[in-house]
């Protein structure tokens, strides 16, 4: 099979290289076996394969892009290629030659070894541990595992594929107590077994914020002078996507980036690091290279607070006279854009106890309702808490409801008092610590 696709994706190369001098040739292959459990019972147990291959071709200095998942109409996509490249943008760049590689360790064998069976016992398994505490729960949980294999052939010489596995598992908890609905959910996945700890991790998430929301509490309204705390998951709810959007290389090209005349500025609090790094072992977002061939590298998009570079794929680093970050991303059916692969950010000192401790009067927010109100391109962030806590004197006193956070991520992220020493991972791209900042606006809805 791997054999009849390489020799496919030669075939086809070789004709759209003669034809148009430049050519790209991406497929890839994937197969996955999610179990899911609905409501305390299992629901379903699939499998999914997909395969397809997309051709990029620049003729006379456009892109034709087109792709297809069916192998018997592979050479149509040549002529389709050459008829959409007179209405495709302009190519600012070359394909890239063949370059060495990074080795990342994505791929683990004992993956692909994992049971049904085995699925179904950690999903029940988890389900009855949180039942023994909480019987009136209704609890929801996803496993599965999948290997995917890419591979990219161009007329500047690329040959390069790999191999990458996954393991997930999410876990989620439904509450219902009249008119009050209370909803959490977690997740971890990984290029390799999920082992036991992380598992447990999982569990334990959940059952504290159960633990954190058997009372309701009123949260405090602010107009940013109360500290508020973003754990791990409402870091990545909250503050991300405002952020990674000023280090977009297109919204840094078409100049809507507030970034743009600040690279090499302090943006943010000294103390605040963040990388993209696709190399970290294990992690879901990791590769060798990217979606264009690309090596893959550790980019600094903040580094003691002073903003780096902005993520570029090929097109966007040639509009901007740079050279790509590896950043490329793309689908099947898309053309490749810049997007992160791993957040890393940095690790602080202190405890996220000692963090609750010290609070007189606060928020932790956990996760979001509707995120992605406001201008999120200028960094702004507006969105319903659907999940957080109100600390009065050092403690967690309850669940807040009928809440809202509001601010700049620029602004708050500049504000801030300790970052937490445990960094958790959300999913296998994101790996963040607990920041308390000033600067949130919290607003409450009147009785």
């Amino acid at each position: 099979n791997e054999l009849e696709s390489r020799t496919l994706s030669e075939s086809l190369l070789t004709a759209a290289t003669s034809k148009f001098g430049q050519a790209e040739v991406y497929r890839v292959e994937s197969e996955s076996h999610p179990v899911s459990f609905e409501s305390n019972k299992l629901k379903e147990i699939m499998r999914r394969d997909t395969s397809g291959v997309a051709l990029r071709v620049i003729d006379d200095k456009r892109i034709g892009f087109t792709s297809t998942t069916n192998s018997e109409r592979e050479m149509e996509m040549l002529d389709r290629a050459g008829s959409l490249a007179p209405f495709g943008s302009e190519a600012f760049f070359n394909f890239p030659e063949p370059t060495e590689y990074p080795t990342v360790d994505i791929f683990d064998p004992a993956v692909l070894e994992i049971s049904q069976s085995s699925m179904i016992e950690t999903g029940q398994s988890l389900i009855e541990r949180l039942l023994d505490e909480w019987p009136d729960l209704l609890c929801d949980a996803r496993i599965g595992w999948g290997t995917g294999r890419g591979r990219i052939m161009n007329s500047a010489g690329i040959d390069e594929a790999y191999e990458q596995t996954s393991y997930y598992c999410s876990l989620g908890a439904q509450l219902i107590r009249g008119t009050d609905m209370l909803n959490i959910w977690t997740g971890s996945s990984s290029s390799h077994v999920l082992e036991e700890n992380e598992l447990d991790r999982l569990l334990q998430t959940v059952r504290r914020s159960l633990r954190w929301s058997e009372n309701i509490a009123k949260a405090t309204p602010s107009t940013g002078d109360i500290p508020v705390i973003f754990t791990p998951r409402g870091f990545a709810a909250t503050l991300l996507h405002p952020l990674l959007s000023g280090f977009n290389g297109k919204n840094v090209v078409n100049e809507s980036s507030p970034l743009c005349e600040r690279w090499g500025e302090k943006i943010v609090d000294e103390n605040i690091s963040v990388y993209d790094n696709p190399l970290i072992g294990g992690a879901s977002g990791s590769r060798p290279f990217d979606d264009e061939g690309v090596a893959s590298t550790k980019t600094a998009l903040i580094e003691n607070g002073i903003a780096g570079q902005p993520l570029l794929d090929l097109q966007t680093a040639g509009q901007l006279g740079k050279l790509s970050t590896g950043a490329a991303g793309r689908g099947l059916a898309t053309t490749p854009s810049p997007s992160s692969s791993v957040i890393d950010v940095a690790a602080g000192d202190t405890h996220f106890e000692d963090m609750i401790a010290g609070i007189k009067e606060g928020l932790i927010v956990e996760e979001l309702l509707g995120a992605g109100q406001g201008n999120e391109l200028g960094g702004d962030f507006r969105a319903n808490v659907s999940l957080g806590y109100r600390i009065a004197n050092g403690e967690i006193v309850g669940r807040v409801k009928d809440t809202m956070v509001s601010g700049n991520v620029y602004s708050v992220l500049s504000q801030v008092e300790y970052i937490g020493d445990s960094p958790e991972w959300i999913f296998g791209s994101l790996r963040s610590p607990a920041i308390q900042c000033r600067g949130v606006e919290v607003a409450t809805k009147s009785e």
